[in-house]
């Protein structure tokens, strides 16, 4: 099943040229809606969800038909991911592990800051994975995507209170921290120095999405009188 908001690239004639794929039409308005229309339009009891720029490693549609036969106890099963730069993959990623097979019945999709977090009532399992994560949007469509998820996560960080967020939220709600030591974190801890260009590449995404999120909360604290408090 795919979900289409009204593409304009080739995804529906692609589509078109398998019978065993349906697409149905929503309107986006936010990506915990869009997930969970899905979920309401599949029949079966358990489901797969991908994003269009998942490529599924050899021996990923064995492994997941061995997790439906046999799930023990189970409620989901979660994947790591190979962040690409124009296909080639990276040695680390700050892209988190994610519930991509679950029980239909069992699991909701909930907001989190810009995307969408699964509550899964149940035990959690490993695929072997990993997942690609090939990210090719042109660059000035990167640029507005990250503006607009820089604003819902400053409205999820100062939203929550500070002990309810991760340790990593709570740095990044600090604010101008996150970005100042985030080109060392992702060369130098994370050994991305060792990709070349496309590490250096990375490492400046991740910096340039952490310096947007500081001026977002920057402004909001300005404009609120919240100075640096929990607010």
């Amino acid at each position: 099943m795919v979900v289409d908001s009204g593409s304009t690239d080739g995804t529906l004639e692609i589509a078109s040229r398998y019978p065993n794929v349906e697409v149905v039409y929503r309107r986006f308005d936010s990506h915990t809606a869009q997930w969970n229309y899905a979920l309401d339009q599949a029949a079966t009891p358990w489901v797969l969800t991908l994003d269009a720029d998942y490529v599924p490693a050899a021996g990923f549609k064995d492994d997941v038909a061995r997790a439906v036969r046999d799930p023990g106890d189970a409620a989901g099963f979660e994947v790591h991911f190979r962040y690409c730069i124009r296909g080639r993959p990276l040695r680390a990623t700050l892209y988190p592990p994610r519930v991509v097979l679950f029980l239909r019945h069992r699991g909701r999709y909930v907001a989190d800051g810009h995307t969408q977090r699964l509550a899964l009532d149940g035990r959690v399992d490993a695929l072997n994975g990993p997942i690609d994560h090939d990210d090719r949007k042109p660059l000035k469509r990167w640029l507005a995507s990250q503006d607009r998820y820089a604003d819902l996560e400053a409205d999820k960080l100062l939203a929550a209170p500070a002990g309810s967020l991760r340790r990593v939220d709570r740095l990044r709600r600090l604010g101008w921290p996150a970005p100042l030591v985030m080109p060392a974190y992702c060369l130098l801890v994370r050994g991305l120095v060792l990709d070349g260009r496309a590490g250096v590449y990375y490492a400046a995404q991740r910096t340039y999405a952490e310096a947007l999120l500081a001026r977002k909360l920057l402004r909001r604290r300005l404009r609120s009188g919240m100075g640096d408090g929990d607010g």
